[in-house]
């Protein structure tokens, strides 16, 4: 028997406009990565997002990216890593406040985007990240691209850390995920998605474009909240997950 947990990336709207739906994702997953206000997200849509999890048992993480509400924080923006750590404790302190208010507690940290995906294959970057996630709460715990730089460097900077693997992204042979916009970027069929997450965890493996099988932990599975299927999608998977007999629960509850 193996106990999972399936996130997703939330609050990712902004004032009056909203992006995916919050609620119905809050009522499937186990784990929220909210918004902190740069990439998407306010204090109003932070604190609604904060207090509908705390009220569905659902974990809370703080999603910190750059800077870039017209990007949506894909964009690659060149700060230097001391800047990178102080953008990361801003949003950590920040998301941090808004859970208190709701009357929830962040858990752990992962980053978005354009962010994560530099982390993933730069080590000064991944170090930056875990140097503001340590300063600002130690017991945070980081939830990590697996086989990324981000897992070694949260690791040496004494972070509990979990491993996530992404049910709706393709991965290259070298287990990085492919660029949005590149063929195989984007898995779109739930079915496929769903059967194709199962057997990474029964394989302990992230399964490349190619076949090929990348042996690693696995703590959580993302599930994008930002797209037409994501409610399907999550749905999908969590219901062939608790068929085979696989437990759903946040990893940092």
């Amino acid at each position: 028997m193996k106990t999972i947990d399936l996130n997703s990336d939330l609050g990712e709207g902004y004032g009056a406009y909203r992006c995916g739906d919050d609620e119905a994702m809050l009522s499937i997953v186990t784990s929220a990565n909210v918004a902190c206000g740069l990439h998407a997200g306010d204090p109003e849509i932070m604190a609604q997002t904060f207090a509908f999890a705390r009220e569905r048992g659902v974990a809370v993480g703080a999603h910190p990216g750059f800077p870039d509400l017209w990007g949506f924080g894909r964009r690659r923006i060149p700060f230097s890593a001391a800047e990178i750590e102080r953008l990361v404790a801003y949003q950590i302190g920040a998301a941090a406040a808004l859970a208190a208010l709701s009357g929830h507690r962040l858990t752990f940290v992962k980053s978005h985007g354009a962010l994560a995906n530099i982390a993933a294959e730069e080590r000064l970057v991944a170090d930056a990240i875990a140097r503001a996630v340590r300063a600002v709460d130690p017991s945070l715990g980081l939830l990590a691209i697996a086989l990324s730089e981000q897992v070694a460097a949260g690791e040496a900077a004494g972070l509990t850390v979990y491993e996530e693997i992404f049910a709706d992204r393709g991965y290259d042979d070298a287990g990085h995920l492919i660029a949005r916009g590149k063929p195989g970027a984007m898995i779109e069929d739930a079915d496929i998605a769903a059967a194709r997450v199962l057997s990474m965890i029964e394989e302990g493996a992230i399964i490349t474009a190619k076949g090929a099988r990348l042996a690693t932990p696995i703590a959580s599975v993302c599930v994008h909240g930002d797209n037409a299927h994501a409610v399907a999608t999550a749905r999908r998977i969590r219901g062939k997950l608790e068929e085979a007999g696989v437990t759903l629960a946040p990893f940092a509850p």
